[in-house]
């Protein structure tokens, strides 16, 4: 099987976001999506961009993907956050997984970063072997928190 590993461009977001989209439907949360094309073309690719991506082709097709950004820790220092390593079903428990994440580390070493983080749900037992394979730490200890663009607005406006 040919695999070449490359930058993500422009010209991938429609596959990206098909992967994206597929990823969501994985984790049983298609309706979370309210992502664009139009968005990522202008968040990755603008004059402010605040992602990175790499992806993983065969036959012309992105058929991985490794997105991440740029974060910064107070105890660290600046580390690459993962947001999303996803292979579509077809090609997974084939490797590709492993040479996106080595990719990922590789421009973390460029990139002279202190920290990779990411997350993993705890239900995904493959992706948890996965990481546990890289010998990465897996902690328990922390609660992720978030608020919605909704839960955001109602918070600034008091009702929060």
């Amino acid at each position: 099987m040919n695999i070449s590993i490359r930058r993500g461009t422009p010209a991938d977001l429609p596959q990206v976001y098909a992967l994206i989209q597929e990823l969501a439907v994985y984790e049983k949360a298609p309706h979370e999506v309210t992502n664009t094309l139009a968005d990522m073309q202008e968040d990755g690719f603008g004059s402010n961009p605040v992602f990175e991506f790499i992806v993983a082709e065969a036959n012309d097709t992105v058929i991985g993907l490794c997105l991440y950004y740029m974060a910064y820790s107070t105890w660290k220092g600046r580390m690459l956050y993962l947001e999303d390593l996803v292979i579509t079903e077809a090609y997974r428990r084939y490797g590709v997984g492993k040479k996106l994440f080595d990719a990922f580390a590789r421009r973390a070493l460029e990139l002279k970063v202190k920290r990779l983080k990411w997350q993993v749900l705890e239900w995904n037992e493959p992706a948890i072997r996965f990481y546990r394979k890289l010998n990465a730490n897996l902690d328990s200890e922390w609660i992720n928190c978030n608020m919605t663009a909704e839960q955001i607005a109602a918070y600034i406006a008091g009702d929060g």
